[in-house]
C-alpha cells in the first residue's frame, strides 16, 4: 500500500465543531488517521483538549479552539485562529448540534430559537466564515453533519426536524454554488448514534413518560431494521471517504447512515 492510500488526507488541514465528544470527537480522530491535521472546537476547554492531545498521539498537529458556534463574533475568531496557525482550512465537518423534542402542543419559542441557533445558525456562521480561504486556494470539503430528520418527519420533533431540513436544503445550495472552486458540500444523515447525546436523550424521555431507560434505548434501536444504535465510527468513515480527493464527484447529496431505515 502506498502513502497516499494509507494517508489519503496527508496535508489536509481539518475543523470539526464539536469535536471534544461523540461524533465530532470520532470524527477528528479518524480523519487524523488518515492523514489531516485537525482542530477541534466546543464550549469546554478540558474536553477539547483531551481530544486534541488523542490527535497529537497520532502525530498530527492539532488545535483546540473554545467556540459558541451560535456567536457569528467567535466562530469569526475561531477560523481566524486555524488559519493563522496552518494558513488555510481544507476540510470543514459542521458537527456542533443538539438533540430535543417536545410535542408542538405547548411548544416553547425559546427551545425552537435555541435549535435553530444551534442546529442551522452555526452551520450558516461557520461555513461562511471558512469559504473564503476554500474558494482562494480553489479546493475544499465542507461536510455538515444532519440526521435522517433531514429526510423525514418525526412525532415531538417538530423543531429539531426543520432545522435538519434547513441544513440539507443548505447543503444542496452550497452545492451548486461552489463547484466552480472544486468545493464540494455534502451532508451526513445519521439516525440514532450511540452517544452521550442520545443517552442525554434517553433520560429525557424516560423522564416524561412510564418506560425506564433501558426500555427506552431499546426503543430507539428498534427505529434501525439493524436493531442497533448507529456507532460515531461509523458516520466518521463516512467523513473519512468525503474529505478525500478521490470523491471531487460526490457533492449535494445526504448520506444516510442508519442501517436502513430511511430510504429515500
Amino acid at each position: 500500500m502506498t502513502n497516499e492510500e494509507s494517508l489519503p488526507l496527508k496535508g489536509r488541514r481539518a475543523l470539526v465543531t464539536g469535536g471534544s465528544k461523540g461524533i465530532g470527537r470520532s470524527t477528528a480522530l479518524a480523519l487524523a488517521l488518515a492523514g489531516a491535521d485537525v482542530a477541534v472546537s466546543a464550549r469546554h476547554l478540558p474536553e477539547l483538549e483531551a481530544a486534541a492531545e488523542e490527535i497529537e498521539a497520532l502525530d498530527r498537529r492539532s488545535l483546540a479552539i473554545t467556540c459558541d458556534v451560535t456567536d457569528s463574533e467567535q466562530v469569526q475568531g475561531m477560523v481566524a485562529d486555524v488559519i493563522k496557525h496552518w494558513n488555510g482550512i481544507d476540510i470543514l465537518v459542521n458537527n456542533a448540534g443538539l438533540a430535543k423534542s417536545h410535542k408542538f402542543l405547548g411548544h416553547s419559542d425559546e427551545l425552537w430559537h435555541q435549535l435553530i441557533a444551534i442546529n442551522l445558525s452555526s452551520v450558516y456562521y461557520v461555513t461562511k466564515a471558512v469559504v473564503p480561504s476554500m474558494v482562494e486556494q480553489r479546493w475544499g470539503r465542507i461536510i455538515n453533519i444532519a440526521s435522517t430528520a433531514s429526510k423525514i418527519g418525526g412525532r415531538y420533533i417538530s423543531a429539531y426536524t426543520a432545522t435538519k431540513h434547513g441544513v440539507l436544503g443548505l447543503t444542496r445550495s452550497l452545492a451548486l454554488e461552489l463547484v466552480e472552486y472544486q468545493i464540494t458540500v455534502n451532508a451526513i444523515c445519521p439516525g440514532y448514534v450511540d452517544t452521550p447525546l442520545t443517552d442525554s436523550n434517553i433520560t429525557n424521555i424516560a423522564n416524561r413518560t412510564k418506560m425506564t431507560e433501558a426500555q427506552t434505548r431499546q426503543a430507539l434501536e428498534k427505529v434501525s431494521p439493524q436493531n442497533r444504535l448507529i456507532a460515531p465510527e461509523e458516520v466518521a468513515s463516512v467523513a473519512v471517504l468525503l474529505a478525500q480527493d478521490i470523491s471531487k464527484g460526490i457533492t449535494g447529496q445526504a448520506i444516510i447512515v442508519d442501517g436502513g431505515g430511511v430510504m429515500s
